[in-house]
């Protein structure tokens, strides 16, 4: 069974992200949505809402699993048995930072690293985009799925 991580913060979840769990649910038998805690990190959404938001946008989806976890993404893939970590590259930026990261996890695990690249007409969303929508009353209902609603 190919089971991927699809780690993040979420904060929240936009079209960019439900995009490439839609596509990664093509190519794994399971996708797990890891939403990572970081005590050091400043939240718009507590912890609960953004399990909610993507739990509710994939309810009628089996491939898809959602977990919160803290610590190192790859030590999650080994205690859970998972061979693939699922990444979404929006830029060229993205993919500097995407390979170091991944070069580090091959470095501490057996665990291969998959890009998708986002799809044009989300490539420019990013969760702290629709934050900044939502602090200044924006309407942000078309950056994120409909599960999302403040």
């Amino acid at each position: 069974m190919k089971r991927a991580i699809f780690p993040g913060s979420f904060d929240p979840i936009t079209l960019g992200h439900y995009d490439i769990i839609q596509r990664g649910i093509k190519l794994f038998d399971e996708v797990i949505v890891a939403i990572g805690v970081n005590s050091a990190k400043k939240y718009m959404f507590s912890l609960e809402e953004r399990k909610k938001f993507i739990e509710d946008s994939f309810k009628d989806e089996p491939k898809v699993t959602v977990v919160t976890y803290e610590g190192l993404t790859v030590d999650f893939c080994e205690k859970h048995n998972v061979d693939f970590i699922l990444r979404g590259l929006r830029n060229p930026a993205d993919f500097e930072f995407e390979k170091a990261i991944a070069h580090t996890n091959r470095d501490l695990a057996p665990v291969e690293t998959i890009f998708l690249l986002t799809a044009a007409s989300t490539s420019y969303i990013s969760s702290s985009i629709v934050r900044e929508v939502i602090r200044h009353n924006g309407d942000y209902t078309l950056l994120v799925p409909d599960s999302v609603r403040v």
